[in-house]
């Protein structure tokens, strides 16, 4: 990605996390991306334009800060990676902070709005097939359906989570202790009532 869309794009999140979507003003992202409003225009033709790339931005941020792992750290068993990557969607960094508000922002304006409703349908959906994946490492004997049922309840319950921790309705670490209880149930129940 160029530097000047990256620098947009970083703008775009930071204030729909501040500001929400319907506060998303042209003219404030330029001054926030220290932009002209032409060369937004140029590179995301409209505001459904911004949203669009902002979601895909936001959705490659958190796989890069989910993912990403020390060359020299010991490997994970598939169990210890699905537990990491969920929560490291709970951590006390601007970086998530910001992401987590962005993408509960937007999940709230696609009430209203059909293309924005999509788009997210679509990240979901990606995003609960690749927690399904992890689990099926786990759970290699369960059945897709089961995996999928799983991946989304832990993924929207993570999205709570998410939302009251940042709200303040809940300390971060009993966010991150109910995700782990989630986790081990979820498993559990995968494998018979026993988490392995």
């Amino acid at each position: 990605m160029a530097p000047r869309t990256t620098q947009i794009l970083e703008a775009a999140a930071r204030l729909i996390a501040r500001r929400g979507v319907r506060g998303l003003r042209v003219e404030e992202l330029a001054a926030e991306a220290n932009v002209s409003t032409g060369l937004i225009y140029y590179h995301f033709k409209d505001r459904t334009g911004i949203l669009r790339h902002t979601l895909e931005f936001i959705n490659a941020r958190a796989e890069r800060y989910t993912t990403a792992r020390d060359a020299d750290a010991a490997p994970l068993t598939p169990r210890e990676e699905l537990e990491e990557i969920l929560l490291l969607e709970l951590q006390d960094t601007p970086e998530v902070r910001e992401n987590s508000s962005a993408w509960g922002e937007l999940r709230a304006s696609a009430v209203f709005d059909e293309v924005l409703r999509e788009d997210l349908a679509r990240a979901t959906l990606v995003w609960v097939q690749e927690v399904a994946a992890l689990i099926g490492q786990v759970r290699p004997t369960a059945p897709a359906p089961a995996l999928t049922g799983a991946a989304e309840r832990l993924t929207a319950l993570l999205e709570g989570l998410s939302m009251r921790w940042l709200s303040g309705g809940l300390r971060l670490d009993h966010a991150r202790d109910l995700m782990r209880d989630a986790l081990r149930a979820e498993l559990a129940l995968l494998s018979g009532g026993v988490d392995q």
